[in-house]
């Protein structure tokens, strides 16, 4: 694959530089490239906990190098081999090593004499000012709850090697029975608490779980909001599909009426008999370096979900490492990861990675705007917060509503801010560094998925200048790299396909149940070169620095030019007037698939005026060029988002092609399909 061939550029902003290209056949254009770089902090880049050297270290010995970040952890017994890969694509990490990872994210810090430090500030969801709704947990608190929920589990018949399923809203409960299921060897399933009791039931029978732990319910919006329902619907449908669960703990939550058919005596135990009157001491039992430490459920094209599975000691040591690295932590850190734990990066950046380090961290049950939309900063205010860790989406739903909310609190505790779930367009990351970051902090943008279990690609903050909308270069240790359609590295300037090159300590080990489906899924693609790809678009710019693209099914082909749906969102969102966008393309006789936008605008601008879309279309056309002017722009209230904040583009294919709209069910909110279905069908947006 050659370079695009640019046929002009002009600076649209200080330091952003965008051109207009003709991509050969096959290549993926691109689209803008970014000049505006922030470097390193100096205080930072001189106590950074990685230096500029460990690329090169990791490069020359790698197996090496991960052995020295495994020895970061607590280990029973070392292991004999730092890595199998005798029969690829199935590795293993640390052979003959034993741990238990319950072990090594709370009794090794008690025993280190750090018991009274702070492991959890949890911080519930204000329900007529109940003060219960926060409390502080230090780690030997936490010690005793997780050895309390083993021994309850264990009482309950649950032995090493079967499944447990967690069905809970984000409380202290949640990660204290996911470590209670480590530290007896129980692989856990976490099923996120907005789900459907159809979607519970799936991962019930798929992994043929024991036990399931819930609640009565969880509080959104300060409202109560059961969740005990649909694990009673659920166990009858795994019941139906051939699967008996033999018992269901419930944490009391809510308080709320569970109804007359709520209980069952003979398969129903609450959490505060079980758990509340167990004994506090349990020895963990250490497991081999491979044993199963968890499923997690993540869609398939296929329609079934695909049950990632993730084994023990190389998952920490991957997760531990890079929370280290890549957010430099400190000991005296306040640290707060606003995901869920019912997706990965609860799993491996509230649970796992930052208490194998010891780390003091917030746990908020609520949501970024109750009851007020300045929520999040009081939070981080009141906790001296340092470092801190969300999602794009959040951030533009904050640019949205202008920056004096957050100006009005004191964020001046700040030193590092991350971003996660999916690329960070320029300006959103511009907004996130100059008002929450106050200028000063460096953002991590982190590029990785629920089947690396922990992060691939990332600036280093004490190493890496910060370039706005790119995730920079892969982390010591990982060998990340983009192709071509034939397997070969692509000069810089050019787009393909995001591949890793060789295994990592914390990658998926295979999909539940079907190990042909793995080999299928993510190592098919390039078999000859033994390259892990699972399905997304990248680019290098002229530094050779790497920006994601988006899936690969999001390509859009216009006239010939593959265009990624990425840029020119992030061309739409750099106007004033938009806080953000998504684009798809839809089928077109003339050009074959046509650029079709969907933007929210920011609450400064109102409704846009009466030329908004004729004014984003000139727009898009001047930032990028005429190909990737958009057919048509909907401004509409809200985007079709999962429950984990990821758009969900098909959604908005079928909208644009007049399709009946497909399965809507993993919406956050399904109305919004038909909010926008009837702007289309009235033909506002149009230009």
């Amino acid at each position: 694959m050659r370079p695009s061939v640019t046929s002009g550029t002009r600076t649209p902003s200080p330091g952003a530089v965008v051109s207009t290209e003709v991509p050969e056949s096959g290549t993926l254009s691109n689209l803008s490239k970014e000049e505006r770089r922030f470097e390193p902090p100096a205080g930072l880049a001189e106590h950074a906990n990685l230096k500029a050297e460990a690329y090169e270290r990791a490069a020359s010995d790698v197996e090496a190098f991960w052995a020295e970040q495994a020895e970061r952890l607590s280990w029973e017994t070392t292991w004999d081999r730092v890595l199998d890969w005798d029969d690829p694509p199935f590795a293993k990490w640390f052979v003959g090593g034993r741990l238990n990872a319950s072990y090594n994210c709370v009794d090794r810090h008690v025993e280190q004499g750090r018991g009274d430090k702070v492991a959890i500030h949890f911080v519930g969801e204000p329900v007529d000012g109940r003060p219960e709704n926060q409390r502080a947990i230090t780690y030997a608190q936490l010690k005793d709850e997780v050895s309390q929920a083993a021994n309850a589990l264990t009482d309950l018949g649950v032995v090493a090697g079967d499944r447990v399923a967690i069905y809970l809203p984000m409380i202290p409960e949640a990660v204290v029975a996911m470590l209670a299921c480590a530290r007896i060897g129980a692989p856990h399933t976490v099923v996120f608490g907005g789900f459907s009791s159809d979607a519970l039931a799936s991962r019930l029978e798929d992994c043929q779980a024991k036990v399931v732990v819930t609640a009565d319910g969880g509080y959104r919006r300060g409202a109560a909001s059961a969740l005990k329902p649909a694990v009673d619907e659920a166990v009858v449908k795994a019941a139906g599909l051939g699967h008996e669960v033999s018992a269901v703990l419930v944490v009391r939550r809510t308080g709320q009426d569970l109804g007359e058919s709520g209980w069952n005596d003979g398969l129903d135990v609450w959490w505060h008999d079980a758990v509340g009157g167990a004994s506090t001491e349990h020895t963990p039992e250490a497991f081999d370096s491979e044993h199963p430490l968890y499923v997690m459920y993540t869609s398939g094209t296929t329609g079934k979900p695909k049950g990632i599975l993730h084994t023990t000691g190389g998952y920490l040591t991957g997760t531990a490492y890079t929370h280290w690295a890549v957010f430099d932590l400190k000991d005296d850190d306040v640290y707060w990861c606003t995901a869920d734990v019912g997706w990965v990066t609860g799993h491996s950046y509230i649970v796992y990675g930052p208490l194998a380090n010891g780390v003091t961290q917030v746990l908020y049950e609520g949501t970024p705007d109750s009851p007020e939309r300045g929520r999040w900063w009081d939070i981080i205010e009141q906790h001296g917060v340092t470092l801190f860790y969300t999602a794009p989406t959040a951030i533009r739903s904050f640019m949205k509503q202008g920056r004096e909310i957050p100006d009005q609190r004191d964020l001046s505790s700040l030193r590092l801010l991350g971003s996660v779930g999916e690329s960070i367009n320029p300006e959103a990351y511009m907004w996130y560094r100059e008002v929450i970051g106050g200028d000063r902090c460096p953002i991590v943008d982190t590029w990785w998925q629920t089947e690396t279990g922990a992060m691939m690609i990332s600036p280093l903050p004490g190493v890496t200048a910060g370039k706005p909308g790119s995730a920079m270069t892969a982390l010591p240790g990982v060998a990340a790299d983009v192709v071509d359609e034939n397997g070969d590295s692509v000069p810089n300037g050019s787009g393909g396909y995001l591949v890793v090159k060789g295994p990592w300590p914390s990658m998926l080990r295979t999909i539940w149940g079907d190990d042909e489906r793995y080999r299928d899924t993510y190592w098919s693609r390039f078999a000859e070169q033994g390259y892990y790809f699972a399905g997304d678009g990248a680019k290098k710019d002229e530094d050779g620095d790497i920006w994601l693209l988006g899936r690969v099914d999001d390509v859009m082909n216009v006239s010939g030019h593959r265009l990624s749906t990425t840029e020119i969102e992030s061309a739409l969102v750099s106007h004033p007037k938009v806080a953000e966008a998504a684009v798809v393309g839809a089928k077109d006789e003339d050009t074959g698939q046509a650029v079709c936008a969907f933007v929210i605008l920011r609450d400064s601008a109102g409704d846009g005026g009466d030329d908004i879309v004729s004014e984003l279309r000139k727009h898009v056309r001047k930032e990028i060029g005429p190909i990737a002017t958009p057919r048509q722009i909907m401004v509409v209230p809200e985007l079709p988002k999962t429950r984990s904040g990821k758009i969900m583009r098909r959604l908005l294919r079928d909208v644009a092609e007049h399709r009946e709209v497909g399965d809507v069910t993993t919406l956050a909110d399904s109305s919004v399909m038909d909010l926008i279905s009837r702007g289309v069908d009235s033909g506002k947006g149009e230009d």
